[in-house]
């Protein structure tokens, strides 16, 4: 009786730090990563596949579940994108996404888009109390990993 949460986000900053080194930085799954919040292990797979094995959520003294999920990176220097699929059967969430990086007079424009859905294991009547929790959980995850990444460019 478990149900889905869908969750997708988009945010757009500025920075003053060099084009290059920003994708430098972002394509680099493992560095970037690091600066991802409950992250419990990060799992190279190979071929720049990772698998993404996330803190246990927690709402007071219950504990939700584990998220874990696995995409496979490309990058290309030439259009600074780097993007990211699902990698099927793995875990209990699919996520994917993109960075697009374009310079500026005064840096570089970063923006994130990205898209999950996370099955979660439990009765679906609670999902109306669960889900909205869930998102406001990995929104705030996503604005912490932005402001770590923003103070990390100002130092490049």
């Amino acid at each position: 009786m478990s149900f889905s949460v869908e969750i997708n986000i988009q945010r757009e900053f500025e920075t003053p730090a060099e084009t290059d080194k920003v994708f430098a930085l972002l394509a680099d799954v493992s560095r970037s990563a690091a600066h991802f919040p409950k992250v419990d292990r990060l799992v190279d797979l190979g071929s720049n596949t990772f698998r993404w094995e996330m803190e246990k959520i927690g709402i007071g003294s219950y504990t939700l579940q584990q998220t874990i999920y696995a995409c496979c990176y490309s990058s290309d220097s030439a259009s600074r994108k780097i993007v990211w699929h699902p990698v099927p059967g793995v875990g209990n969430a699919q996520v994917e996404g993109e960075w697009v990086i374009s310079p500026k007079a005064a840096g570089t424009s970063v923006m994130l888009i990205t898209k999950g859905e996370l099955m979660v294991d439990f009765p679906s009547f609670l999902q109306f109390l669960i889900s909205p929790l869930i998102v406001m959980e990995f929104t705030s995850m996503i604005e912490h990993y932005l402001a770590n990444l923003q103070k990390s460019f100002t130092s490049l």
